[in-house]
């Protein structure tokens, strides 16, 4: 019995970036994951210490299983992100994203748990949504004197998700990428847990 359920949305691959000691990513034309995440990625690792993102579940620093390996964006929200800014377009990199992937609706809310499946097999599962933070403001302020600051609002709901590798393999520019669900209706507490 199946847990997962192939969809019909298969997104493609149109940036890959490995982040470095820095926030901000470097291109590549293929990113070769172990279960660890990218050798040589600053996000790399089967555990990292705990951040103010979890604070309500464990003291800051906690070593914790790695669910952050990949940063990815939809293109469609990158460029919705972009024009919320006043920009004509805002290059990946500077958000620190490892990848981009064009072609699935509303990507920065695909469901938690769902699986992205590239070509070759390699599989990433989605842990939740890469809230907006400041951090990127520096790196966009830079390039784009006077808008670094308006990059945590604009962002609200488009900053893409974060996930970690359940198979490993490669990713590779061009590559189709497939959602996978999880089969399970919501939970019909949601919206009094949310209170």
């Amino acid at each position: 019995m199946t847990v997962l359920k192939p969809t019909d949305f298969i997104g493609t691959i149109t940036w890959l970036g490995l982040v470095g000691a820095g926030l901000a990513s470097t291109a590549q034309t293929e990113l070769v994951a172990s279960l660890d995440g990218v050798a040589g990625e600053k996000h790399a690792g089967a555990t990292r210490a705990s951040c103010s993102r979890v604070l309500a579940q464990y003291p800051k620093g906690s070593e914790i299983r790695n669910t952050r390996q990949f940063s990815l964006i939809g293109a469609e929200d990158l460029a919705e992100i972009a024009a919320r800014m006043g920009l004509a377009e805002l290059p990946p990199a500077l958000l620190g994203a490892s990848m981009v992937i064009k072609g699935i609706p509303d990507f920065s809310h695909i469901p938690p748990g769902s699986r992205l499946q590239a070509a070759s097999g390699a599989t990433l599962v989605v842990d939740l949504e890469n809230r907006p933070c400041t951090l990127p403001a520096r790196g966009i302020e830079a390039a784009y004197p006077g808008f670094g600051a308006a990059f945590k609002p604009a962002a609200k709901g488009r900053r893409g998700v974060v996930a970690w590798v359940e198979r490993a393999g490669a990713f590779r520019l061009g590559d189709s990428i497939r959602l996978h669900i999880p089969d399970q209706p919501v939970w019909a507490h949601l919206a009094a847990a949310r209170r």
